[in-house]
C-alpha cells in the first residue's frame, strides 16, 4: 500500500530527530484509577505524612513496581501487524524479517524473482554459447559487460516490484504480482535513472580508480613497480566507492515507496544514512555474504553433477566434442544459477526495503504512521509505548 500515509515523507528539510522518538526500551504511562487520598480515624500526625491509600511521596503505589511499570507487568506489548515489530530492529530481527517475508508471501515472491532468474540466465547462458571460450583469458570480462545491461534492467525490475510486496508485508499486508506491477510501473523509469547514477557512483568510481592499471597493462606495458603503484591506487579508489555505495543505498526505496524524484530520493537516503553508515553498512555487507553463500551451496553440488556427467568447462580446449561439453555444462550452472537468484534476490531486497523502514523509525518515528496505516488506531501520537483502554487483568 504505498499510497498510505505510512511511506508519506516528512516533507522538512529539518535535521533528522534522533532524540524525539522513545526508545526501544522506553516504557509508556498505562492511565488507571487512582485511589483518591482518605481522612480515616486512627492516623494523624504532620501535613506531610501520608493519609489512608496514599503512599510516601516517591515510593510506588500499590500493585506499581519501581521503574515506572504500573500494575507490574512491564511495558505495552509492540505491534507486529507483519514481518516486523514496529519498533527499532535488531540485526537479527532484520534478517529474520526478510526470511519471513519470503516465507509467508512465498507465491508472489518466488514467482517474481524466478521469472527474473530464468530470463537473467537465459541471457548470460546465450552470450556464453556465442564466445565459447574462444576469447580465451578475456572471456570472463567479455561476458561480464555483455550481460551487464540486461541484469541492470533485471535489478530494476526486481526491486521495483520486490519492494512493493515487501512493503505490504510489513503492513500485515499481502501483493500479488500483478498488484506490485500496477503499483511499481509509473516509477520504473526513474528506478532505472536512479540506478544507472548509483552504479556510476559507485562501481563507477572503483571502475575509475582502476581504469590507469587496465589501460597500462592493455597497452602491452610490463613494469612490476609502475603496475604496483597503479594497483595501489586502484585501491585507494574502493573507499571512496564503498562510502558511496551505502550513502545512496536506501534511495531505490525511497523512490518508489515515497514518490519522489530521483534527487530528492538521493537526499533521503543521506540523510537517513548519516550517523548510521557503519551499521548499514555491515548490515549491508551480512546480507550479500549470506547470499553468496547460499548462491555457493547451490552451484557446489551442480558442478560437480556436470563433471561426473562428463561435462566441462568453456575453457577446456582441444577436444573433439568440446562444444558440446561446454554447452552441457553451461546449462547445468543456467539450472544452478535459477534455483539460486529465485532465493537470494528477494532475500536482498527484502534487506534493503527494512533497513530503510528501520532507519525511519529510528530517526522520524515512522512505526507510529505504519501502525496507523496497518489499522492499529489504539496506538496514539506518543508511538508503539502508549495504549488506551482499561489497566491490564492481573493473573
Amino acid at each position: 500500500m504505498t499510497d498510505t500515509p505510512g511511506w508519506a515523507s516528512p516533507g522538512s528539510s529539518e535535521p533528522p530527530r534522533d532524540g524525539v522518538r522513545p526508545p526501544a526500551d522506553t516504557p509508556a504511562a498505562v492511565p488507571g484509577p487512582s485511589a483518591p487520598p482518605q481522612a480515616t480515624p486512627g492516623w494523624s500526625g504532620p501535613s506531610a505524612q501520608p493519609q489512608w491509600g496514599q503512599q510516601p511521596s516517591g515510593q510506588p503505589r500499590w500493585g506499581q513496581q519501581p521503574g515506572g511499570h504500573p500494575y507490574g507487568w512491564g511495558a505495552p506489548k509492540i505491534p507486529k501487524p507483519g514481518v516486523i515489530p514496529l519498533r527499532p530492529l535488531g540485526v537479527g530481527e532484520l534478517l529474520d524479517g526478510a526470511v519471513t517475508t519470503v516465507r509467508r508471501h512465498w507465491r508472489t515472491v518466488l514467482a517474481l524473482s524466478l521469472g527474473i532468474a530464468v530470463v537473467a540466465q537465459a541471457g548470460a547462458v546465450l552470450v556464453d554459447l556465442l564466445i565459447k571460450g574462444k576469447t580465451g583469458a578475456a572471456t570472463q570480462t567479455l561476458r561480464l559487460v555483455a550481460t551487464l545491461p540486461l541484469q541492470l534492467l533485471l535489478d530494476v525490475l526486481a526491486a521495483a516490484l520486490l519492494t512493493i510486496v515487501v512493503s505490504r508485508a510489513v503492513l500485515g499486508r499481502s501483493a500479488s504480482a500483478g498488484d506490485a506491477w500496477r503499483d511499481a510501473r509509473p516509477r520504473l523509469l526513474q528506478l532505472l535513472g536512479l540506478t544507472l547514477l548509483t552504479v556510476l557512483m559507485g562501481p563507477g568510481v572503483a571502475l575509475l580508480g582502476f581504469a590507469p592499471l587496465i589501460g597500462y597493462s592493455a597497452g602491452g606495458a610490463n613494469e612490476p613497480a609502475t603496475a604496483a603503484l597503479l594497483f595501489l591506487v586502484g585501491l585507494l579508489a574502493l573507499p571512496v566507492a564503498a562510502w558511496l555505495w551505502i550513502r545512496y543505498s536506501l534511495a531505490a526505496p525511497a523512490l518508489m515507496l515515497e514518490k519522489q524524484g530521483v534527487m530528492t530520493a538521493l537526499s533521503r537516503s543521506r540523510r537517513l544514512v548519516r550517523g548510521s553508515w557503519w551499521r548499514v553498512f555491515g548490515i549491508t555487507l551480512l546480507s550479500k555474504l549470506l547470499s553468496l553463500v547460499v548462491a555457493v551451496v547451490i552451484a557446489v553440488p551442480f558442478r560437480f553433477i556436470g563433471l561426473l556427467l562428463g561435462f566441462d568447462s568453456l575453457d577446456r580446449q582441444g577436444l573433439t566434442d568440446s562444444g558440446r561439453q561446454a554447452a552441457a555444462m553451461v546449462i547445468v550452472m543456467a539450472i544452478a544459477g535459477i534455483i539460486a537468484g529465485t532465493l537470494t534476490t528477494p532475500f536482498m531486497a527484502a534487506v534493503g526495503v527494512l533497513v530503510y523502514v528501520d532507519q525511519r523509525i529510528r530517526r522520524e518515528a515512522l512505526d507510529i504512521e505504519l501502525a496507523r496505516a496497518a489499522g492499529l488506531s489504539e496506538y496514539g501520537d506518543a508511538g508503539w509505548g502508549e495504549q488506551a483502554g482499561p489497566a491490564p487483568a492481573r493473573r
